[in-house]
């Protein structure tokens, strides 16, 4: 321990001195040029794991929500406008997703430790998931969704009458938010039992 405290402070000490063979202009451009560096190549890993090819080339979401996406308007629609992971799981705001990836750190854990690395772990951690993620967007007034779907150009006339009703009062008054109505839209639901609005 007297070794490490010892190498410390010779190492700090030669932090201190002022530079013998660099003048401080070229040490100021070298921390320029390394700060451009670490931040492209930060923004270039952001970026890559923020794409549909990434989410899925982990099998449990390959093989589980993936698959039940498929099946969805999200995926497959008239217009030829298709939603991918990151469009509904991650907020596209700088400062959001940042804090969304740090979020996602948890599901890396999961993943190193085979949390729902079979179909059956996944349906029993199904519902439990689903809630973290229905808490999520209820919590950031469905963010992901809005990203989109923009309740200021909504054309009501040509939404069903339960639609029209739902968006014109509960929506337009925040008493509500897309995901306390569009459970299931994307994926398969769990037991719904005990489900505020689903009983």
């Amino acid at each position: 321990m007297k070794a490490l405290f010892a190498w410390l402070k010779g190492y700090w000490s030669i932090l201190r001195r002022p530079s013998v063979h660099y003048s401080l202009g070229f040490l100021t451009l070298a921390g320029f040029v390394a700060g451009i560096i670490f931040w492209g190549g930060f923004n270039t890993a952001l970026e890559a794991t923020n794409t549909e090819a990434f989410c899925i080339s982990c099998h449990e979401m390959r093989d589980n929500v993936y698959v039940e996406l498929k099946d969805t308007i999200h995926y497959t629609n008239r217009s030829g406008v298709r939603a991918t992971c990151p469009d509904c799981h991650v907020p596209h705001k700088w400062t959001d997703k940042i804090a969304r990836k740090m979020q996602a750190s948890k599901e890396v854990w999961g993943k190193i430790f085979g949390t729902i690395n079979t179909r059956e772990k996944f349906l029993d951690h199904r519902r439990e998931l689903a809630e973290h993620e229905w808490a999520r967007l209820k919590a950031n007034d469905s963010l992901e969704c809005r990203n989109c779907h923009n309740f200021e150009f909504m054309d009501f006339t040509r939404q069903s009458q339960r639609a029209r009703q739902m968006h014109s009062t509960a929506l337009a008054s925040g008493e509500a938010t897309c995901i306390d109505c569009h459970k299931g839209i994307a994926h398969h639901l769990p037991d719904m039992t005990g489900v505020k609005g689903w009983d």
